[in-house]
């Protein structure tokens, strides 16, 4: 999606002018970068002012526009975001720079997790998202020297790309056993006094302290109840990603203390030994090092010491070779397999290319993101098993032996075999496989309609990084 512009101008009692106002981003990001410089405790003192300096609020302004999302508990949404500010930000600005603002409940949303189970995330107000995407512009800076450079999640830079690289290359140089952990309910369950601890330790301004201590504990409604919080960081802040690197570098540095090769992105950490015996002890020292100093659980179900082919990673996997290869995992597949299904739900109703229509934005995004597969099988199987199920479509839409016969021949097929395929009795799926309406549809038709061939797009993406 291409940045939106600023649809606000920051200043001084938080007058919100138009566009053409605008400076443009090199200029905003000047001043963000002058006033969020790396500090000093002693020097982060003053460090609400930083907050609330204009420029660093037009950046986070910007960017929770663009990021759009739901409205929190006070129903206000993007739409109304300008007239909102306008009125009430001078009030929130006095009460930032006092020490004395109160975030607003966060709104409960369970969606469900791939693996079974629910997510619980806390969607705040857009306001509050505005005032914890200002805060992270200040405080990345000061803790993002001091994160390890096998952290990848959440981070100037950094993508999860390079996190399965670095897997790969740590399998290829001989480490052919994965340690691969699953922290239990990690953003449910962080110890909020430990993790200020932390973040004391790097901060020296109260009232940035008593607001992040106050986000982490506001409450969470649901139907309209408002629950309270004595631990976890609930996703669906912008500030909840830093806090998690912050809490989880004291496990980076133990990992390095002990000279283990690992690759973490946010709370998904695998580490990669030489033998199953040497991850068995890992395994075991460091869940009790997690329980005992960040006050964190190993989900045991869901760990493991294992082959990395038998493991995955960020949607990732390995083949098993000397030379590993990265593929995509098996679950990433049956995912992507269940959303075309959910996408094609009515699909007999609509014409074939509103069906495409609906369907390339998200064959598109998921090649983006499988486009450092080095196993092209899984790619073809799934192009044709799609094309097959578009096949199916028109197949059901045709109705009548009829129609189908006439279909068929418009498409190039003799009539003396058309007939013999529109009248031969067999069911819509059987018929989307066999070959006349393989040889009536094949690639090149779909590729007209401009369906998005997986195969093809994550090769042509290859080739330009």
């Amino acid at each position: 999606m291409k940045p939106e512009k600023a649809e606000a101008r920051w200043q001084d009692g938080a007058q919100v002018e138009g566009p053409g106002q605008y400076p443009g981003r090199a200029a905003v990001r000047a001043e963000v970068e002058a006033a969020t410089e790396p500090r000093t405790k002693a020097e982060s003192s003053g460090l609400m002012e930083a907050v609330c300096e204009r420029g660093n609020l037009m950046l986070a302004y910007q960017r929770v526009v663009r990021n759009k999302g739901a409205a929190g508990v006070d129903g206000i949404g993007v739409a109304g975001f300008k007239d909102h500010l306008k009125q009430h930000w001078p009030t929130i600005k006095a009460k930032l720079l006092a020490g004395t603002y109160i975030p607003q409940a966060v709104r409960r949303v369970d969606i469900p997790k791939p693996q079974g189970g629910v997510r619980t995330l806390g969607i705040p107000t857009l306001t509050d998202r505005l005032i914890q995407q200002a805060l992270h512009q200040v405080l990345s800076p000061i803790f993002e020297a001091d994160f390890s450079a096998s952290s990848y999640g959440f981070r100037p830079d950094r993508s999860a790309h390079q996190a399965v690289k670095a897997a790969r290359q740590y399998v290829a140089e001989g480490r052919r056993v994965v340690v691969d952990m699953d922290l239990e309910k990690f953003f449910d369950r962080v110890n909020h006094d430990i993790l200020m601890g932390k973040v004391a330790g790097k901060v020296g301004d109260g009232r940035v302290l008593r607001l992040i201590r106050r986000y982490l504990e506001a409450g969470m409604m649901a139907d309209g109840v408002v629950s309270p919080r004595t631990e976890g960081t609930p996703q669906g802040g912008p500030l909840s990603p830093l806090l998690s690197n912050i809490l989880l570098t004291e496990l980076d540095r133990e990992l390095e203390r002990r000279g283990h090769a690992f690759c973490r992105y946010a709370d998904d950490c695998n580490i990669y030994v030489g033998s199953q015996a040497a991850g068995e002890r890992v395994l075991a020292s460091i869940t009790r090092f997690l329980a005992e100093r960040l006050k964190l659980r190993v989900n045991e179900a869901k760990s493991a010491v294992a082959p990395p082919w038998k493991r995955k990673f960020l949607g990732y996997s390995l083949t098993g070779h000397k030379a590993p290869k990265l593929r995509i995992a098996p679950d990433s597949l049956k995912r992507l397999e269940d959303k075309i299904r959910e996408v094609l739900k009515g699909a007999r109703g609509r014409s074939l290319s509103h069906t495409i229509a609906d369907l390339n934005p998200v064959l598109r995004g998921w090649a983006a993101y499988f486009r450092l597969t080095e196993t092209k099988r899984a790619l073809e199987e799934v192009d044709g098993w799609l094309r097959r199920k578009l096949r199916c479509i028109l197949w059901r839409q045709w109705k009548r032996p009829y129609t189908r016969a006439r279909n068929l021949m418009r498409a190039g097929l003799a009539e003396e075999r058309a007939f013999r395929s529109a009248f031969n009795q067999r069911g819509p799926w059987w018929n989307s496989g066999a070959s006349h309406m393989n040889a009536a549809f094949r690639k090149s038709f779909f590729d007209r309609l401009g369906l998005v061939s997986l195969l093809d797009t994550t090769r042509r993406l290859q080739c330009l990084t």
